[in-house]
């Protein structure tokens, strides 16, 4: 249980953590981080909160985990999102206080009694990085199940908000790495196993040419190869997920991986997030810079969720 309880630990804060060192900062375009780049936890700025604040994804990552706490429900996510969404449950500060619109008109359709898996955008432009931000806690779930089950279920929870194939193969890739981390595989041996193994799948899958090949600095590249210049921060779900790995590829701790995500700018609580998660699943709880955790919002309700998740899954796979 030790084990599998410092993994979920290590998720749940690394995302967090990372969201809330992007948070203050968020919308600020690069050029201001070359004169001004950040090294540290911050407050006030963009939406004017104490450091150590965290936003809609935090708070619909631990909605997710919540929900996981019981039998699997698709009803049981968007019941907790709309709980968040109108009563600021799981809010760091008891405020909703940053929300993307694909997010809030899915979030609107649920409360009008939606059905979950066809209440996200469905359209191109509905691929904002909204799924992809919240997607990590639904590893523990899908872990050890076949790899269609995995597919499937990350098709389901993404499209509660966000229903495009786009970003059900962004949230699909993410997990499948976290998934290897967590399996002990280093950094570098994940990317180069997803780069074997997915496209293979997803043409299996007879999903269209046009959109495997979005991904193609993932899976054909080198993305770690490539310079700053050339990854881009902003909301759109490729772009994340692209900033994410490249960040976590071209650094050796968490405090590097996710201010490198900060400092990319625009988008950069989710950046940093999407970041965040990997890189403390990758190197564990006990790197991220204790500092940082101490000012966190709402900590010891985040290690509580964090040992609940703990124990219902190591009763569920003996293997831990």
């Amino acid at each position: 249980m030790k084990e599998i309880v410092g993994h979920i630990k290590s998720a749940l804060f690394g995302l967090a953590v990372g969201d809330a060192l992007g948070v203050p900062v968020e919308f600020l375009g690069r050029q201001y981080f070359k004169n001004n780049p950040v090294t540290g936890m911050l407050g006030y700025g963009s939406h004017n909160v104490p450091p150590g604040t965290f936003s809609d994804d935090s708070s619909l990552s631990f909605c997710l985990a919540e929900a996981l706490l019981e039998e699997f429900s698709l009803q049981t996510i968007a019941n907790n999102f709309i709980k968040w969404r109108y009563e600021n449950y799981w809010t760091a500060t008891g405020t909703v206080f940053d929300i993307g619109i694909t997010t809030a008109d899915a979030v609107r359709e649920l409360k009008a009694g939606r059905t979950p898996e066809f209440a996200g955008g469905f359209f191109e432009e509905s691929n904002g990085n909204g799924s992809l931000m919240r997607i990590l806690p639904l590893l523990f779930y899908i872990y050890n199940k076949p790899v269609d089950e995995r597919f499937t279920i990350t098709k389901l929870v993404s499209s509660i908000t966000h229903g495009h194939i786009r970003s059900i193969i962004a949230c699909f890739y993410y997990l499948e790495f976290a998934r290897l981390i967590l399996l002990g595989k280093d950094k570098m041996n994940a990317y180069q196993s997803l780069k074997k193994s997915i496209p293979g799948y997803l043409q299996q899958l007879e999903i269209s040419p046009k959109e495997i090949n979005v991904f193609k600095r993932l899976l054909e590249e080198d993305i770690y190869s490539v310079g700053e210049n050339e990854i881009n921060g902003s909301g759109y779900v490729v772009h994340t997920l692209e900033a994410s790995i490249w960040c976590l590829l071209t650094t050796t701790n968490y405090r590097d991986a996710v201010l490198l995500a900060v400092n990319l700018g625009n988008d950069t609580d989710t950046t940093a997030t999407v970041t965040g998660g990997l890189a403390a699943l990758l190197y564990g709880f006990e790197n991220i810079p204790v500092e940082w955790v101490e000012v966190l919002a709402r900590k010891e309700e985040i290690n509580d969720l964090a040992n609940k998740l703990g124990t219902k899954f190591s009763k569920a796979d003996s293997k831990f």
